[in-house]
């Protein structure tokens, strides 16, 4: 068994990369079986072969991390500890420099995951981004921080976010109120996003003003929307026309970013996921850029991303539809 020594510059950073009752150093220990111990303003680290190079990069990644100001959470230690055995910690300083937007509070919002980065990134520089990945990965979130720091930056004169009101498992007709009652509940994320950024005053003037405007995706027909940062959030929902007439929608100065999870699709067997198909479509198109999301860039609870490691695992070892016995193929 050998031993490294990390030292500690400054001891704010040794509390955070620590965490609390050293729940984050134990989650190193458990998971490439090392030992760990804090002695003379140093981390010494014992163990044996590749583990203890694991180690040492994981921990001088999350103390990058720590002297940025960053918070370092269980989730973060075991995404770097992950980056650490692949050999990618020097990336970790490029999440961690770039803030996309300020909140209302003074939050900084920032990547953090290299999925994150590389969808931002994409989100800048390209006219039309698809963000396809599971719940969780901050595909509507960081969109919209990237919609209001456009906004504010004056690129764009106006913000629209707009999804498809589609049932799952409830019927608009049942619930109360006028038609706006009845879609509100689907465009709550997008406005918990923007209350969180703007703060609620703010997001009430530019609503008034028509600089915001949050609608069902059906009130897009028919529009061109210049100088316009425009989300389309749940796609995977979309129909083939609903899809084709969201993007002829697209005028001068504007950016598009369309955002969903294909296996959460909503629509009736009988019809095809425009999200699915525009992927496809669009794959080859110059300013047009798709972003491929996986469990490993969700940013919720670490049960979240179990939930959806365990339901590939079971989806994948399901009889496809074409091969299983009786089953009929739909168009």
């Amino acid at each position: 068994m050998s031993e490294i020594s990390i030292g500690i510059e400054r001891m704010e950073n040794l509390i955070n990369v620590f965490g609390s009752f050293d729940e984050n150093l134990k989650i190193i220990e458990e998971e490439l079986n090392v030992k760990i111990v804090d002695r003379d303003a140093e981390i010494h680290v014992s163990g044996d072969g590749e583990a203890l190079l694991y180690a040492e990069r994981a921990i001088n990644g999350l103390i990058s991390l720590a002297s940025r100001g960053e918070t370092i959470t269980p989730q973060s230690v075991r995404y770097i500890l992950k980056l650490a055995c692949e050999g990618k910690t020097d990336k970790i300083s490029d999440m961690a420099d770039d803030v996309v937007c300020i909140t209302a509070k003074g939050r900084a919002i920032k990547a953090k995951t290299l999925g994150q980065k590389t969808y931002i990134d994409a989100v800048k520089n390209n006219t039309v981004t698809l963000a396809v990945g599971p719940a969780g990965t901050g595909k509507t979130y960081l969109a919209v921080a990237c919609a209001v720091t456009a906004f504010r930056a004056k690129q764009v004169n106006r913000i629209i976010l707009t999804r498809p009101a589609v049932e799952a498992g409830e019927k608009l007709g049942f619930l109360p109120g006028d038609l706006q009652n009845k879609v509100d509940p689907y465009l709550r994320p997008l406005n918990d996003a923007l209350f969180d950024m703007l703060g609620a005053e703010t997001y009430a003037k530019y609503l008034e003003k028509g600089n915001i405007e949050v609608a069902p995706l059906a009130y897009m027909r028919g529009r061109t929307l210049d100088d316009s940062f425009i989300i389309l959030d749940e796609a995977q929902n979309t129909s083939r026309e609903q899809m084709k007439m969201f993007l002829t929608r697209i005028g001068f100065g504007s950016k598009a970013v369309i955002t969903g999870d294909i296996t959460q699709i909503d629509l009736p067997q009988d019809k095809v996921s425009g999200l699915k198909e525009v992927m496809n479509i669009l794959k080859n198109i110059d300013d047009i850029e798709i972003c491929r999301l996986t469990g490993d860039d969700v940013v919720r609870h670490v049960l979240v991303q179990k939930i959806i490691e365990a339901y590939e695992k079971y989806e994948k070892s399901m009889p496809t539809e074409r091969s299983a016995p009786g089953a009929r193929r739909h168009r």
